[in-house]
């Protein structure tokens, strides 16, 4: 399984990926579970908490208490056409995380069988091909019959992932606003929404 990158064939994955995964994650300093931290009231809403088990392992973060302005959750693949936007959301990541910006990629198998790999086989792909160092979760299914998580963000949003990489933008103040799939990362429709949901609450 490959993917094209800047015109560049990517590392495919391989059986021989058996070696621990190198992703390299601050989110173990950035991502605390602070019950004191930004909440999103709103999204939570009849949820008490919602984990996210990173890939690379460790503790499972709570989406519901992240110490956070905002959260971006992306579902991911590493097959799609779509896949070279990990390097758009990696600039993001470095351009805002300072400033409160929380980005959890979500690997899904459900639209195009384009994510088979195993956690560990994607972990290395997001390291070697894209150096990601947001936070990338288990492989986790998108049908909101299967999984609350997308069930609450479709039902306050009022849209469902129709392919790999939508994207839903969570609010300190409960917002939940989704952008589809080729709304590129760094797109001024997603960059606007960013930076208005980093800005301080006005007293």
């Amino acid at each position: 399984m490959t993917c094209l990158r800047a015109g560049l064939l990517a590392v495919p994955y391989s059986a021989s990926m058996n070696r621990a995964p190198t992703l390299a994650l601050p989110l173990a300093a950035w991502l605390l579970l602070a019950p004191g931290g930004a909440q999103a009231a709103g999204f939570c809403a009849g949820l008490d908490s919602y984990k996210v088990n990173p890939i690379v392992g460790g503790a499972p973060i709570d989406l519901c208490r992240l110490d956070a302005k905002a959260v971006l959750l992306v579902n991911t693949a590493s097959a799609c056409g779509f896949t070279p936007q990990y390097e758009g959301l990696e600039k993001l990541n470095q351009r805002y995380a300072r400033d409160g910006l929380r980005i959890v990629g979500l690997p899904a198998n459900d639209f195009g069988a384009q994510e088979r790999g195993s956690n560990q086989q994607i972990a290395e792909f997001c390291q070697v091909n894209y150096g990601v160092t947001f936070t990338v979760g288990e492989k986790l299914a998108v049908p909101i019959r299967r999984d609350p998580l997308y069930a609450q963000l479709v039902r306050i949003s009022g849209k469902a992932p129709q392919w790999n990489f939508h994207k839903y933008l969570l609010s300190a103040d409960g917002r939940v606003q989704s952008f589809d799939s080729n709304v590129t990362p760094q797109s001024r429709e997603l960059v606007q929404a960013i930076e208005v949901a980093l800005k301080p609450a006005a007293r």
